[in-house]
């Protein structure tokens, strides 16, 4: 997750200084051909890029939320909050505005689909650190929701996003809240699968040190020690047993 820090305290919502207990996430797009994060978020901290004259971080303007996920001016995708977290923003026009968290990703034309894969992947990060932060569950009712579900839930205004979006990568909302899930499920790893991995590591990089060549220096003496039958001259870089250590003494010895 790439999650910087770039409160708008100019806005609106900053300035009214209302608190939420957080209670879900709610996700937005912004419904605009512009992935630039700098359209909304200012000032430039030197990654942002010079942000447009219309940017969020003013006087007079009431909307806000939490986060907005898009792109930096190099290109690459970032997150940047843009409220504290248990404050009130203004991002869904009714009652989730007191119970959620909000961030809204920047749309662009809707058909990349390598900008559609970043966002996404931040998002699901983003929406697990919440999660983790505030002891949310994501798959519980009306835990994580995007616009579009909070209205049919009658806590939100008359948008469809993101269901406009997701689905033409082949992405549902329940598909967003299951990868959070799996997510978080990385964060509870038990001993036993811990050491599982451990294992699993160790078997695949010793497998690679057996397929590396004798280094230069070593040829000529592995080659004598294979003709006198001390060893075979296989996995000339893998790590010796101690039964094999005895083996090849005692060959060397006779």
């Amino acid at each position: 997750m790439n999650l910087r820090k770039q409160i708008l305290t100019q806005n609106d919502c900053y300035r009214r200084g209302r608190t939420i207990v957080p209670q879900g996430v709610m996700i937005h797009s912004t419904g605009a051909n512009n992935p630039r994060l700098s359209r909304y978020v200012a000032p430039n901290d030197g990654l942002l890029g010079e942000p447009a004259l219309r940017h969020w971080n003013q006087p007079g303007v009431g909307a806000c939320p939490h986060a907005f996920i898009g792109r930096l001016a190099d290109g690459s995708v970032a997150a940047y909050q843009t409220l504290p977290w248990t404050m009130r923003g203004w991002h869904c026009g009714r009652s989730g505005n007191d119970t959620h968290i909000s961030f809204e990703i920047c749309e662009d034309g809707l058909a990349d689909a390598g900008y559609f894969q970043g966002v996404y992947r931040e998002a699901v990060e983003l929406t697990a650190h919440l999660c983790r932060e505030f002891g949310l569950d994501p798959l519980g009712d009306g835990v994580v929701l995007c616009h579009a579900e909070g209205y049919k839930r009658g806590i939100a205004s008359n948008h469809g996003d993101v269901l406009h979006w997701f689905p033409k990568f082949g992405k549902s909302m329940d598909d967003f809240r299951a990868d959070v899930d799996n997510e978080l499920e990385g964060d509870n790893l038990d001993e036993q699968r811990i050491r599982a991995i451990v294992r699993e590591e160790y078997a695949a990089m010793e497998a690679e040190r057996a397929k590396l060549p004798a280094s230069g220096w070593a040829k000529q003496g592995l080659a004598e020690a294979k003709a006198r039958g001390i060893n075979d001259g296989t996995r000339p870089q893998s790590y010796a047993t101690r039964q094999e250590v005895a083996l090849m003494v005692n060959a060397a010895v006779k």
